[in-house]
C-alpha cells in the first residue's frame, strides 16, 4: 500500500476541522502570552520610573501614550565601549535615587551579580553613541564616553480612546510609571500615576 504524504493527510481533513485547530492554536498562544503578562504582574518586583510620553496616537491600534524614561539612556564605562551591537540583549542593574525612583548603575551582557535592593531589568539596544559631541562642534570618539539607548517593553501603554492627547501634554514632571520586573528581568507596566495619583491601572488578572 502506498504510504500517503503529509499535504495528502491534510487535505483529506475537512476544511471546518483544520479552521477549528487553528483558531484553537491562536488561542492558546493568546492565553499564553496573557499568562506570561498576569505573572509578571502578580509576583514582579515593583519599581518607579519617571517617564516622558512623546507620541500620544496610533489610529489603528487605539490610544496609547509612548513613553521614555531616564534609564533607557545608559551611560558605560570605557571598559564596554566595544561590542554593543543594536538589536542586543543586555541586562541592566536598577537602583533608586533620592526620591525612590529606579536609576540605571550598571550594564552587562550577562546576568549581573547584584546585591540587596538591586532589580535586573532585561533590555534591547536600539542605538550605540560612542561618540561625544565637542563645545567646539568636534566629536570625541576616544571611549571615555558611551551611551546606549535601550527598549523594557515598557515603551508605550494603551489608555481609553481619545484619552492620550491629554496624557501627551501633561507636564512630564507630573507623570510616573510603576512596573513590575519577574526574577528573570522581563518587565509590564503596573500602573500609571501623575501627581502621585493613579489614572490607570492593570487588572489583576
Amino acid at each position: 500500500m502506498r504510504a500517503l504524504s503529509a499535504d495528502s493527510l491534510v487535505a483529506k481533513v475537512p476544511l471546518v476541522w483544520r479552521a477549528l485547530a487553528t483558531a484553537l492554536l491562536l488561542g492558546l498562544v493568546l492565553l499564553a502570552l496573557v499568562e506570561q503578562r498576569a505573572r509578571i504582574l502578580r509576583g514582579g518586583t515593583e519599581i518607579r520610573l519617571r517617564s516622558v510620553p512623546v507620541d500620544p496616537r496610533d489610529l489603528f491600534r487605539g490610544d496609547y501614550v509612548i513613553l521614555a524614561y531616564p534609564i533607557s539612556t545608559v551611560e558605560t564605562g570605557a571598559a564596554n565601549q566595544a561590542g554593543f551591537q543594536r538589536g542586543e540583549q543586555v541586562y541592566v542593574s536598577l537602583g533608586r535615587d533620592e526620591q525612590g525612583f529606579a536609576r540605571a548603575t550598571g550594564v552587562s551582557r550577562e546576568w549581573p551579580k547584584t546585591g540587596d535592593g538591586v532589580v535586573v531589568i532585561a533590555g534591547r539596544v536600539t542605538a550605540n553613541s560612542a561618540c561625544a559631541t565637542m563645545a567646539d562642534g568636534s566629536f570625541d570618539c576616544s571611549g571615555r564616553r558611551n551611551r546606549l539607548s535601550i527598549a523594557y517593553g515598557l515603551e508605550s501603554y494603551f489608555v481609553p480612546q481619545g484619552e492620550g492627547k491629554a496624557i501627551e501634554t501633561t507636564d512630564k514632571a507630573r507623570i510616573e510609571v510603576v512596573a513590575a520586573v519577574s526574577s528573570s528581568g522581563e518587565a509590564a507596566i503596573k500602573r500609571l500615576l501623575i501627581d502621585g495619583k493613579p489614572v490607570y491601572a492593570e487588572p489583576p488578572y
